[in-house]
């Protein structure tokens, strides 16, 4: 059963939503992820700017960073190679620079109708924009349950199972010993709450990042005469024209969006949730971060996986290596054995940071059913650290099956919202696009431009206008019904 979700899921609907979403929201948008490339650089230089008891826009970015790169970027580009051939990593990157756009929306609309905390803080996600935008009770607490069900649950006892047999293959330390010291760092930070959480991440997630990064350039530089027929590799077998590789184009173009998604996210309505808790000036700001943390995940690490796989003569079609061990076996034939240690690390750092963010995902739907229960945010902590133990001695291969179907069920819920409410999200954009052209250096967003769109006073007080910068919103850019407001 589980086979058969996956292969309706994965092989004949969501390939097809993601490309075709991402690309409608790629043209109506003008090609937001490339117009606001250079900014996006322009913006780091400004996000590390912190509101007094709020998370920054820089930290909501490595927090997502933290999620979005973990397993998948070592252990799911090496699966993606193995089941797919090469053309996967080509799949990866349409998906990945498509993506950009749909996470720019997803974003910006959390942001928009994030809501205000008791504590001053902030929460949003796709369960917020589908009930305050659609107005849509039910289906926001059935995306909440799925995400409680994906990311606190399943993927947090995958992302321990994968910690913890790597760890055994290279120290030979026992996967129950891990867990325990796992269930240990994870409880000091966790018991924090989402502050911690942050504050952890935006040490490691920059450290960890760059350093993969650095060595997969060494490698790339080492074999740089290499570098144009490996590329060459990828091109073909990406359409089926290599017959002598594994995979064929229905393998490449399935495994290689499937393991991109899980690997960026970008659709899934994951990084939505803590997009939204960032104080900044406009929603366009966060999506921008966000489609940038996409391009960072996909196209800069998930080519470096390829880079060292393709790159070294371990990898072979039908070879019996695949997942962490093939990825461990490349490092180690370009450095030495060493190498497999460092692999080992990073995964370790990768998917460290991304349990946090699976907790935190999970605490965000749970707030979203019980806004405030202590009781039950210290039932979902235990179960959390339990679960990692648990999964750390585990084989999660009907784990993985099904998280995967919880995820792609996930996946369609959220991109209905996200076009449902596209052309506020289009609105939003125009109006920070019209302020930049208009000279303001630092685009600021102001409810009362928008007219029926239902915005929490608390999170976004109206400013005193000066000029009004929001293109006329009329009836038919709004989600059906919500002219109420």
């Amino acid at each position: 059963m589980l086979n058969f979700l996956n292969d309706l899921l994965w092989g004949k609907v969501l390939i097809f939503a993601l490309i075709a979403v991402g690309l409608v929201f790629t043209l109506a948008s003008r090609f937001v992820q490339f117009r606001y490339f250079l900014r996006m650089f322009a913006i780091l230089g400004q996000v590390t700017h912190r509101e007094e008891g709020h998370l920054s826009s820089f930290q909501a970015l490595v927090l997502s960073v933290a999620g979005r790169v973990g397993a998948g970027n070592i252990a799911g580009v090496a699966v993606a190679i193995t089941l797919g051939g090469p053309g996967a990593v080509f799949w990866m990157w349409v998906i990945g620079l498509v993506g950009m756009s749909t996470s720019f929306f997803e974003c910006t609309l959390a942001q928009v109708y994030k809501v205000a905390e008791p504590d001053g803080t902030f929460r949003g996600g796709p369960a917020y924009y589908i009930d305050r935008g659609l107005g849509n009770r039910a289906l926001a607490l059935v995306f909440s349950a799925l995400l409680l069900i994906t990311f606190g649950f399943g993927f947090n006892a995958l992302q321990s199972y994968t910690v913890a047999t790597s760890v055994q293959d290279t120290f030979g330390i026992p996967t129950s010993v891990t867990g325990v010291v796992l269930l240990v760092v994870l409880g000091l930070i966790i018991f924090g709450g989402v502050k911690r959480i942050a504050e952890v991440s935006e040490f490691i997630v920059p450290i960890m990042a760059v350093g993969y990064f650095a060595m997969a350039l060494f490698v790339i530089l080492t074999n740089l005469d290499r570098v144009p027929q490996v590329l060459g590799l990828i091109f073909s077998s990406a359409f089926g024209l290599n017959a002598a590789l594994a995979g064929g184009f229905g393998a490449a173009l399935m495994f290689g969006v499937k393991r991109g998604l899980f690997s960026n996210e970008a659709g899934l309505g994951s990084a939505p949730n803590v997009a939204a808790v960032a104080y900044v000036p406009h929603p366009v700001n966060q999506g921008i971060v966000q489609a940038f943390s996409v391009f960072i995940d996909t196209i800069i690490l998930c080519s470096c996986t390829a880079a060292l796989i393709l790159l070294s003569p371990v990898y072979a079609p039908g070879s019996d290596l695949g997942g962490v061990t093939l990825t461990q076996a490349a490092m180690a034939d370009h450095v030495g054995e060493w190498g497999r240690v460092f692999v080992t690390i990073a995964l370790l750092m990768f998917a460290f940071t991304s349990i946090l963010y699976n907790y935190y995902l999970g605490e965000n739907s749970l707030n979203f059913f019980s806004e405030g229960d202590r009781w039950l945010f210290l039932i979902f902590r235990v179960m959390t650290l339990a679960l990692v133990v648990w999964g750390a001695a585990q084989d999660l291969s009907t784990v993985f099956g099904f998280a995967d179907v919880t995820m792609g069920l996930l996946a369609l819920v959220n991109l209905f919202a996200v076009v449902m409410l596209f052309k506020v999200g289009l609105v939003v954009m125009r109006n920070y696009d019209q302020q930049l052209k208009a000279g303001v250096a630092t685009p600021v967003f102001d409810p009362s431009e928008f007219p029926g769109v239902e915005i929490d006073g608390v999170a976004w007080p109206s400013l005193s206008p000066v000029q009004t910068f929001a293109p006329a919103l009329v009836e038919e850019d709004l989600p059906p019904g919500r002219m109420d407001y």
